[in-house]
């Protein structure tokens, strides 16, 4: 599967699947990793979802995701231990069969030692029936994709290496393109001018963040758009704005 590219928008789901992310035990790093990776290639992040250890949890966020984008992206769930249940799901959502794959047995008894292969290992090669492997260059244990969905592991350090290999193999999309500035003013103060400016530009969008620092709030407007030309005319709007706002 090799990559390319097209003038339409490419678009992706991300389902995070793990109780100690909803507990709060462990800090979700993906969700921007993934969107840093979407944003640089050319893929627009357009949903997440957090859902639990529960397989029909899985299933039904998988399930809703697929045919609404071009790519559903799943982290967590892929490992050795008993609650590491996503590949049965991803199997039931696709109601294919899943079994001990030989080409993910193979991978992991070359890595670990004589004897090193455990029973608790061997349940990471589980693999759904038509899945292709995704190379896991960290820890061995591959990820796999099904159809439109790629099934990653949680761990943020072979997540993103799942992301690198699986990169040539993604269609792209142009790239949206942004710039940021700086207003030293409160968000109410230049509000109704982003709006008017957004009404104007139509493929364009417009973000407003506000900040505040030692009692002084400011704000940092992000406008984003595919097109140059669009992106150009909406910030010159936005600055000068600011610049009236500033003045008055």
């Amino acid at each position: 599967m090799t990559a390319s590219a097209t003038e339409e928008i490419v678009t992706a789901g991300f389902v995070v699947i793990g109780d100690e992310i909803l507990s709060g035990r462990t800090k979700d790093k993906n969700i921007g990793t993934l969107a840093d990776f979407l944003t640089e290639i050319g893929i627009d992040l357009c949903e997440v979802r957090i859902v639990p250890d529960i397989e029909e949890r899985i299933v039904e966020a998988v399930n809703a995701l697929r045919p609404r984008y071009t790519y559903v992206f799943t982290s967590g769930g892929i490992g050795p231990t008993h609650d590491d249940i996503t590949a049965d799901a991803i199997a039931r959502a696709f109601g294919v069969g899943i079994d001990f794959d030989p080409r993910a047995i193979a991978i992991l008894e070359a890595f670990y030692p004589a004897g090193g292969m455990t029973d608790a290992r061997k349940r990471m090669t589980r693999i759904p029936d038509g899945a292709e492997l995704i190379e896991n260059s960290v820890s061995k244990a591959p990820g796999f994709r099904i159809g439109n969905v790629h099934v990653m592991a949680g761990v943020p350090a072979i997540m993103q290496a799942m992301l690198e290999a699986i990169r040539p193999t993604l269609t792209t999309g142009p790239r949206l393109q942004s710039r940021a500035l700086d207003a030293d003013l409160p968000e109410s103060r230049i509000a109704t001018a982003l709006r008017e400016i957004q009404s104007a530009h139509p493929g364009v969008m417009i973000g407003s963040y506000p900040r505040s620092k030692d009692g002084r709030f400011s704000t940092q407007v992000v406008v984003r758009a595919r097109d140059t030309a669009l992106l150009d005319a909406a910030a010159r709007d936005v600055e000068t704005a600011i610049a009236a706002a500033s003045a008055s």
